[in-house]
């Protein structure tokens, strides 16, 4: 059986494998010319990972649950700050943002610091905890891709 600080541990290098990839990710993306459907598929294909609450171990308290919500969209005012578009060559591109990537790996840190205190101090257990995290990536996640979209509409209906 795994313990719970080699779980921790894990979930930290898959944050860290993920803070990679989306930076490599947005990097590709502010070369070509930016498209509706990039924008809304990832909250879109991340809800899946939803289904993890049919299992009750997963679930958490309400306010972990609300806690949770809150802190996701707080932390996704930061992304929707440093993501913005621009009309390049009569096209809309993402701009890019050395910013981002420094709000990127604060976010992951915050993220990582809080798994740490909530698997020692707290003794909340990995499965929840892993619910727990998902609900505030979600929560950070949607707002920001919506507030993206939302953004891009508006330059789109500038263009036309």
């Amino acid at each position: 059986m795994l313990t719970k600080q080699v779980l921790v541990i894990a979930s930290i290098v898959v944050s860290l494998l993920m803070v990679v990839i989306v930076n490599l990710v947005r990097l590709k993306n502010t070369k070509k010319p930016a498209v509706a459907k990039k924008i809304i598929l990832p909250p879109l294909f991340m809800a899946t990972g939803a289904s993890m609450f049919i299992l009750p171990m997963f679930r958490p308290t309400l306010p972990e649950f609300l806690s949770s919500v809150v802190m996701g969209m707080l932390f996704s005012i930061i992304l929707i700050k440093t993501s913005k578009f621009e009309v390049r060559d009569n096209q809309i591109y993402l701009q890019r943002s050395k910013l981002f990537l420094v709000a990127l790996i604060g976010l992951v840190a915050l993220r990582m610091i809080g798994k740490i205190i909530l698997a020692e101090a707290i003794q909340i257990d990995p499965a929840q905890m892993s619910g727990i995290f998902f609900i505030l990536a979600f929560s950070m996640i949607l707002p920001w891709r919506i507030s993206m979209y939302m953004g891009f509409r508006r330059l789109e209906r500038q263009l036309h």
